[in-house]
């Protein structure tokens, strides 16, 4: 008989397939990190496995509705959301909300290799297409702005 894998197996499988991820011991815990910084993390609340994950602030004030979701301790004020982690099913949905937190806290950079290796699906699960006489719109310079303050009158000699 296989052995179940654990909460904590499953997301460390999740977090550490994208592209410059790391799993670190941060407050005794495990979270893991796109360069240096935090993106996902994993450990208890009230004697539940819980995982925490930034999501933007509109999405993570409506999924706080359902009652396994609740605002992160210290950090719920900007997105940062706990999870219960027990009687998860469907991990894929678990996958979406862990790939939303790396995308916001990953650089540009990071998320283009993202979006290399697994391009976003357009209807029908395809990939949008590229058009080829698309022009790109042109680079706009800085203007200078005019300064707002009194300048000194000159005199006459």
């Amino acid at each position: 008989m296989a052995k179940k894998s654990s909460a904590l197996d499953r997301i460390r499988e999740i977090c550490l397939a994208l592209p410059d991820t790391k799993e670190t011991l941060t407050w005794g815990k495990p979270h893991f990190r796109v360069g240096d910084k935090i993106f996902a993390g994993f450990g208890e609340e009230n004697g539940k496995a819980v995982i925490g994950f930034k999501l933007t602030m509109p999405h993570a004030h409506s999924i706080i509705e359902n009652p396994r979701f609740w605002p992160a301790p210290y950090v719920g004020h900007r997105g940062w959301v706990s999870m219960d982690t027990s009687g998860v099913d469907d991990w894929d949905q678990v996958r979406q909300l862990v790939l939303e937190s790396y995308r916001l806290i990953a650089p540009k950079r990071t998320v283009k290799l993202l979006d290399v290796a697994q391009p976003a699906a357009g209807p029908k699960g395809k990939a949008p297409k590229k058009n080829p006489r698309r022009k790109s719109a042109p680079k706009k310079t800085a203007t200078r702005k005019k300064s707002t303050r009194a300048r000194p009158r000159r005199t006459p000699k």
